[in-house]
């Protein structure tokens, strides 16, 4: 075997392999405990060549640092929860190319650009994040009265310059399992923030995701996605593949703060926290389509809003809440289409939900257009049906150019003519 490549075994040879600098390929061809931190050198891969392949850090350290242009494949990384098992060297100029594949995780996987990284692409396909804790990562996202977690699967330009550009190909990234969510966010990708570095995300690509950010009930101004696309990310394509599910408090299940051309949701989307919203939006959607159902369970935990930003046309599967305060679809902006195939149906009454930071009483509207909001058409198939006590089916305080609701609509156990 070349100098270039090397087998190791060992935590000593591996050890001495990632410190020689003259070895390029390094392949593990064993299960290791008991490790240091690592470091790869810049160029350096790191790739298991079997399923016996792992590497177990010490409890209370960090797992692998990545440098620039660094290979990681095939592998299971084992860190404490709430370590870092993959992240990244700051003080060199570029990430160059990062590329993660095939990585059973435990811990968390964050990559920043900050300090001296001013670029770079980053690759990463196939990884499972079984568990990890992001709540004591402090530095957070703040907009629109709240601050956000991070999340097990972490990638954010925190540069301030706004000529600082990471670019991004994300696949097959899943994390937590049922009944077993990660702590913060699930997927969370972001820029530096409206204004500064940003994070261009051709494929931002989902399995399952189930997440709880353990955030206290009652918290106004803090807040976890299951999948967060926060400011400064633009991104082709969204795609939840698998089921994304949220358990806490404030556990949004899926934000968008940034710019997303297309989001598609394959599978359900299922709420359980208070105030934890199927969709929320406060950034730009040209296409989303949630091709599953939309259901909450929590207080104020409403079905999809926007607030701020737009969406240009929304196509959705079913919406169900269950608690008072949850709305089925609440408008606050202007928006182009909305479409729902099978249905908004709300189970609750009145009672508190979080708006921007601010718990505010709402009553489970099914269909509520605030002041402000508007929409060029509307087409609900399969009706509009309330269960609570006095709560209108529909509430219009903006404007609909066009609106069609096949199925009527049933208020508090009354049918409504339209």
């Amino acid at each position: 075997m070349g100098a270039e490549q090397r087998q190791v075994s060992t935590n000593e040879e591996l050890l001495a392999a990632v410190a020689d600098a003259a070895v390029v390929h390094i392949i593990l061809v064993a299960n290791l405990d008991g490790l240091p931190t690592l470091r790869l050198r810049p160029g350096q891969n790191l790739i298991g060549d079997s399923q016996r392949a792992s590497m177990h850090f010490m409890s209370g350290q960090d797992g692998l640092q990545l440098s620039a242009d660094n290979q990681v494949e095939n592998l299971r990384l084992v860190t404490d929860p709430g370590r870092r098992a993959i992240f990244n060297d700051t003080t060199v100029d570029s990430l160059g190319r990062l590329a993660m594949r095939d990585l059973d995780v435990t811990g968390v996987v964050q990559v920043l650009a900050r300090e001296k990284v001013r670029g770079g692409h980053v690759e990463a396909h196939d990884i499972n994040i079984k568990a990890a804790d992001a709540r004591s990562y402090e530095e957070r996202p703040k907009g629109y009265g709240v601050e956000v977690i991070p999340g097990a699967f972490t990638l954010w330009n925190q540069q301030t310059d706004s000529a600082v550009t990471i670019t991004a190909d994300l696949t097959g990234l899943s994390a937590g399992r049922a009944g077993a969510p990660v702590r913060g966010s699930g997927i969370f990708v972001s820029g530096a923030g409206d204004v500064g570095g940003r994070l261009v995300v051709r494929r931002l690509e989902t399995g399952e995701v189930f997440s709880d950010g353990g955030i206290k009930p009652g918290t106004p101004d803090r807040i976890t996605g299951g999948v967060f696309t926060v400011y400064g990310t633009f991104v082709d394509s969204v795609r939840n593949l698998g089921p994304v599910t949220t358990y806490g408090p404030n556990d949004m299940v899926l934000d968008n703060w940034g710019t997303v051309d297309r989001w598609v949701a394959e599978d359900k989307i299922t709420s359980y926290g208070p105030s934890g919203i199927g969709f929320v939006n406060f950034g730009t959607v040209n296409v989303l389509q949630v091709n599953a159902a939309i259901e909450t369970f929590g207080q104020g935990a409403r079905g999809f809003n926007v607030y701020t930003g737009t969406v240009q046309s929304a196509e959705f599967d079913r919406v169900v809440t269950h608690a008072d305060g949850a709305v089925g679809i609440q408008i606050s902006q202007p928006v182009g289409r909305i479409a729902v195939r099978r249905g908004i149906e709300t189970y609750g009454g009145t009672g508190d939900s979080l708006v921007k930071g601010v718990v505010v009483t709402l009553s489970a509207i099914a269909l509520s257009i605030k002041p402000g909001g508007s929409a060029r058409q509307v087409e609900i198939a399969g009706g509009l049906v309330t269960h609570g006590q006095g709560v209108n089916a529909l509430e219009m305080h903006g404007r609909i150019e066009t609106l069609r609701i096949d199925g009527g609509m049933m208020a508090g156990g009354d049918f409504e003519k339209i």
